[in-house]
């Protein structure tokens, strides 16, 4: 994590990270003003606030009340080294807590993230540089040997060259890449979390059976998601991206719609149009581009090559957007190498949808074929001795397609995950099904798993698909678990042999899709630096259903991008065509702001939690309409999940409006004890709200100029940085 300091005034100090700021001070007797906790302080509050965490964290898994639990920590100071010091941490557990839970509650502090770096010994690095926001060198923890050639299946390159090419490809864009955290919990299985330090959304997680082999694993998955610009999808990339020479790519093009919004005749192709538009009602205004909002240019779309013939085939980027999300991008050493991960990963999905939607019953790999892979089975072992049945089957549906299956149980909860992979190789498909299973979890985390079902319609639910899609946390169906197969087992090879090997998987993977009749086209991109591509597989590989495009598309961000973030500058007229729209276009009240016009406000402010119902709310103080207003504040605290000063600012709202609005009450009897509930800023607020005085409470001036958004500013920074060196690339 990158924090970045400020110096304030006197002896005060200002701490930036992800989108916290953290103020510290020095007591009066160090010539501070005691305004804030001193450096040392946060230091010494971490450790016992992260012990408390990993109590809270095992009581809440095993439903154990935290009420009567109380924690502390002392420091106790060698008198003759102040350095030196004994960090005691005592927990006071009530007399009902049973005494398995008395050591599990105290081993879980053992587990605490800030005592294990302290006793471990961080290593500092002290230097100068010319400018921090240019410094780019990647602040990986893992440094492997140079001189070392480790090779896996599938890579066209040795790990340790591949992390070089990465990290250095990375740091030459100006991306600092930092790694948020390493797991391995069960031998031969690791994951880790990297970001980018600058712009924090930007991140990747990583799987394999090694450290190097995840890290890799997840710089690939971050130079594939630049490469196909995934981190910024449905944001608002600025105006002056939007008026740009180009806005996705410099090969993009635009096309304007034709009479009656008709779809311009050179997007998509026949086969494409019989899928995304068989009804004739998919409308030009239906792709315009979310991230750039210029509907007056046209509509922005991407070069495809069409698999079967090479002809060219302009796909609209919204239609790409709202369908596909991450399914089949890659990036690799070689263009082979991306297209095999790209294909696997389209199989992956495709089939584990056809085996979980169709109940379909998996065959279990025998013993004697798993013994093969003993690295793998070390890991099964591992779950299982944690108390995890494991099943590991054969998804090939009788030798059709790569990919395997590693379903884990969860005996404690009843829960289940079904984690898939595929890969041409066996062993390959075998061990992603196993590290996905664990990439980013704790043992704690298994017990979020969802119960199976025997309803089949909360299986065949398209939305159960594309929370499969995201994280697997979808529902699985009880036939899934019969012992009677459908399929026979097979022990499958879809594998290349030689230097050749991906090349000959990829062709081996798209006669597949040919033989199903399906098409495919792809396009590379290699502007950054690297080999990108990506994959479409029109009626097989998208994400999201197809009906997306009419009745779902994130351009309805365009209805109310500009007056949203205008707001405080519109006037009553535009205020009540707003709150039409809002009112009239099928939005789900509780879904955010954010989401709904493409902006990355800061989650700790009231413009990073405001929802529909709320701006609505707040469009009816405006324009004096109370009764209209009061239902929605009563609306709002029925089911707020804001935050708590959020919930009192409304509290105090509501009883103001309730007098107010009742002819047999005067505020003036009631304001000075409301003023003693709700105190006098938040008071102030609520009734300045109702009088008109105040207006939008908590929403911070902003425009489409994106002032004061910070948080997003930092995404737009990221996004720059990929179209400056693909304009580079372009020129040169």
């Amino acid at each position: 994590m990158e924090i970045k300091v400020n110096f304030l005034d006197k002896l005060r100090l200002e701490a930036k990270f992800d989108d916290f700021t953290v103020i510290a001070d020095q007591p009066i007797r160090y010539k501070g003003d005691g305004s804030a906790p001193g450096p040392f302080d946060y230091f010494l509050a971490s450790s016992a606030l992260c012990a408390a965490y990993f109590v809270k964290l095992y009581c809440n898994t095993r439903n154990i009340p935290t009420e009567n639990i109380r924690l502390s920590q002392n420091n106790i100071v060698d008198p003759e080294n102040r350095y030196a010091q004994i960090f005691k941490i005592q927990v006071e557990l009530p007399a009902d807590i049973s005494d398995k839970d008395r050591q599990g509650i105290l081993r879980s502090i053992e587990r605490c993230t800030v005592k294990k770096v302290v006793q471990e010994g961080p290593q500092f690095v002290i230097e100068e540089v010319e400018s921090l926001d240019a410094d780019a060198q990647a602040l990986l923890t893992l440094n492997p040997d140079a001189d070392a050639a480790t090779y896996i299946l599938g890579k066209d390159l040795p790990l340790e060259q591949t992390i070089a090419n990465m990290s250095g490809l990375l740091a030459g864009l100006g991306i600092k890449i930092e790694i948020a955290s390493w797991r391995n919990i069960i031998p031969n299985v690791w994951s880790l979390h990297i970001r980018d330090a600058h712009s924090p959304m930007c991140f990747t997680n990583g799987k394999g059976a090694t450290k190097e082999s995840a890290l890799a694993s997840a710089l690939g998955e971050y130079i594939e998601r630049l490469s196909n610009n995934h981190f910024y999808a449905g944001s608002f990339w600025g105006e002056d991206i939007a008026n740009a020479e180009f806005v996705h790519y410099p090969n993009e093009k635009w096309f304007k719609p034709g009479k009656k919004d008709a779809l311009p005749k050179d997007i998509l192709d026949a086969y494409s149009l019989e899928i995304y538009n068989p009804d004739k009602e998919l409308r030009g205004s239906h792709l315009i581009d979310t991230n750039s909002g210029n509907a007056e240019r046209g509509i922005c779309s991407l070069p495809f090559v069409r698999q079967s013939d090479g002809e060219t085939v302009y796909f609209p980027s919204n239609l790409i957007e709202n369908l596909f999300a991450s399914n089949g991008m890659s990036a690799g050493n070689t263009l082979a190498e991306a297209q095999v991960q790209c294909l696997s990963e389209i199989f992956e999905r495709a089939v584990k949808r056809e085996i979980l939607e169709g109940e379909i019953a998996l065959p279990d790999v025998p013993q004697d074929v798993l013994a093969k892979y003993p690295g793998i089975l070390a890991g099964i072992q591992g779950l299982e001795e944690q108390g995890f049945p494991v099943l590991v089957k054969d998804a090939s549906l009788g030798g059709q397609y790569p990919v395997m299956c590693v379903t884990l149980m969860n005996p404690r909860t009843g829960g289940v995950f079904a984690s898939f992979g595929a890969h041409p190789s066996f062993e390959v498909a075998l061990e992603r099904s196993l590290t996905e299973l664990l990439q980013g979890r704790s043992f704690e985390g298994l017990n979020d798993l969802p119960q199976p079902t025997f309803v089949s319609q909360a299986v065949t639910e398209p939305n159960n698909f594309v929370e499969h899609f995201i994280d697997s946390s979808g529902v699985v169906s009880w036939r899934f678990f019969s012992a009677k197969a459908d399929y026979e087992f097979v022990e499958w090879d879809f594998s290349g042999q030689g230097e050749n090997s991906n090349a000959d998987e990829a062709a081996t993977l798209f006669g597949i899709l040919g033989d199903m009749g399906k098409e495919s086209y792809m396009a590379v991109y290699d502007q950054l630096g690297a080999t990108a591509c990506r994959i479409l597989v029109p009626g097989y590989s998208e994400v999201y259903p197809v009906e997306d495009l009419i009745w779902d598309n994130t351009n309805k961000a365009l209805l109310f991008r500009s007056d949203i973030l205008n707001i405080r500058q519109l006037d009553d007229d535009a205020l009540e065509d707003l709150l039409d729209r809002l009112d009239n276009n099928e939005l789900d009240d509780y879904s955010d702001i954010a989401t709904l016009i493409g902006i990355e406000f800061d989650e700790n402010t009231v413009w990073g939690q405001l929802t529909v119902l709320e701006l609505k709310l707040l469009i009816h103080l405006a324009l004096a309409q109370l009764d209209d207003a009061q239902d929605l504040t009563q609306a709002f605290l029925q089911y707020n999940d804001n935050s708590v000063e959020r919930g009192l600012f409304y509290q105090a709202l509501n009883v103001v409006l309730e007098v107010t609005l009742d002819d047999e009450l005067e505020l003036n009897d009631y304001e000075a004890n409301f003023r003693r509930m709700f105190g006098n800023e938040r008071m102030d607020a609520a009734i300045g709200s109702v009088n008109g005085s105040v207006r939008f409470y908590g929403l911070t001036p902003t425009s489409m100029k994106l002032e004061g958004l910070e948080r997003h500013q930092r995404l737009i920074d990221s996004y720059k940085k990929l179209h400056v060196a693909r304009a580079k690339s372009t020129s040169k």
